[in-house]
């Protein structure tokens, strides 16, 4: 099923671009807006992980799909409406040529649909969408399920730029990929750093780091030479923040004026936060951002502190 047979609430990206927003009218700043980010929903992880089967166990998800549903309601409910939701990578579960993908892909379109369609739905691909050594192939069947796995959009003044954050970990099977998406970075990067645009954002599914811009390599983060890569050269272009998930828990960290936002899962936890989504609030001088679980969110809504910074102009 593509993004247009699960009722066009998607706003497939293409072209490298969303044609949810018009790039002419939302080129200009017109005061604060605010954004939903989540990462994770990752429909079979936390059966294959209560199983201790993380490969090939993942033959249920009823509990991703409740959760999801549950997050769709909060944020639909959500007055002011948020400018778009995006949800960084992990999708599902199921790798490419994995037994279940198909049914869990189909099982997660269904639920997004009912994203109130105000509401934009921006996807970023993560290794499980795409393959830990993604191929040609592997994109090519996540661009025709659910869009182009990079892009960049408009939105109040604000440049948003989608990452496929697997061609920093294992380009070795897609190199051509890669260095498409490191031109078409560098040709962003210098709108960004020219400062046509009140803020600049990056969504991507590894972080670049957890906490330092030092730490050791690990499975969740990116290595430290592509790390230092990139955030200097996200710095050079003004770049603001990072948002990303992976982890399942929620970290970060600051390298000199990089913000690097680690969001928890909307589904398997593997630490001690809980199922949640990031309000991420956009203002003319900073963006500020708080993470509510699924529960905090349906039942009280955004605190009023983040809702009055929404009120200046």
């Amino acid at each position: 099923m593509s993004a247009e047979e699960a009722g066009g609430v998607f706003h497939k990206a293409q072209g490298r671009t969303l044609d949810a927003f018009s790039a002419e009218k939302e080129r200009e700043w017109k005061g604060p807006f605010y954004f939903i980010q989540g990462a994770d929903p990752q429909f079979g992880l936390m059966k294959a992980w209560s199983t201790g089967d993380s490969d090939s166990g993942g033959d249920e998800w009823e509990q991703e799909i409740r959760l999801t549903e549950q997050a769709i309601q909060a944020i639909n409910k959500l007055n002011p409406k948020p400018r778009f939701f995006v949800l960084c990578g992990d999708l599902i579960h199921a790798m490419p040529g994995a037994p279940w993908r198909k049914e869990q892909t189909e099982d997660l379109q269904r639920v997004l649909r009912r994203v109130d369609r105000e509401i934009p739905l921006v996807l970023v691909s993560g290794n499980h969408d795409v393959g830990n050594a993604p191929t040609p192939e592997t994109i090519a069947e996540f661009q025709q399920t659910w869009g182009d796995d990079y892009f960049s959009f408009w939105v109040g003044g604000v440049l948003f730029l989608v990452l496929n954050s697997q061609f920093l970990c294992d380009a070795s099977r897609c190199a051509a990929l890669k260095q498409a998406q490191d031109r078409w970075l560098e040709q962003q990067l210098s709108t960004a750093g020219q400062r046509q645009c009140r803020h600049a954002v990056v969504f991507q599914h590894i972080p670049l780091f957890l906490q330092s811009i030092d730490e050791d390599d690990d499975y969740f983060n990116l290595s430290k030479t592509v790390r230092k890569e990139m955030a200097d050269k996200f710095l050079k272009a003004g770049i603001r923040a990072v948002f990303a998930g992976h982890y399942h828990r929620n970290a970060g960290g600051t390298y000199k004026t990089l913000d690097m936002v680690v969001s928890s899962a909307l589904g398997c936890q593997l630490g001690k936060d809980t199922h949640g989504l990031r309000v991420v609030v956009v203002t003319a001088e900073k963006i500020i951002h708080r993470y509510y679980s699924l529960d905090e969110l349906s039942e009280r809504g955004i605190e009023d502190d983040l809702m009055d910074l929404m009120k200046k102009k």
